[in-house]
């Protein structure tokens, strides 16, 4: 715990002193900049997050009855497209943002 609150907090410094370094355009530079970061992490996190939970259960399933492997194999790999696909859309969303700065 400790060491997740010291990378958070040597984050959150990173990211506040982004502004600073904005050269033209001032504030709004450095939070269009902040905003595609922060949105990417957050994606990233949450498709990780979510794409481990999915393999675990599918895996749990599979290891509870062997047999039904096809039934729960197909399912799955179309929800870790799905997942996968928010998180791309998350990166192109990020992409936009920081071609604005």
């Amino acid at each position: 715990m400790k060491r997740f609150v010291s990378f958070f907090t040597f984050t959150a410094f990173s990211l506040l002193a982004l502004p600073a370094f904005a050269q033209e355009g001032g504030m709004a530079n450095g939070a269009v900049a902040f905003a595609a970061a922060f949105a990417i992490s957050i994606a990233a996190f949450g498709g990780a997050l979510g794409q481990g939970k999915a393999a675990a259960a599918a895996l749990e399933g599979i290891a509870r009855n062997p047999g039904a492997q096809n039934k729960i194999f197909t399912p799955m790999i179309l929800g870790l497209a799905l997942i996968e696909s928010l998180v791309i859309y998350a990166l192109i969303i990020a992409f936009q943002l920081a071609g604005k700065v």
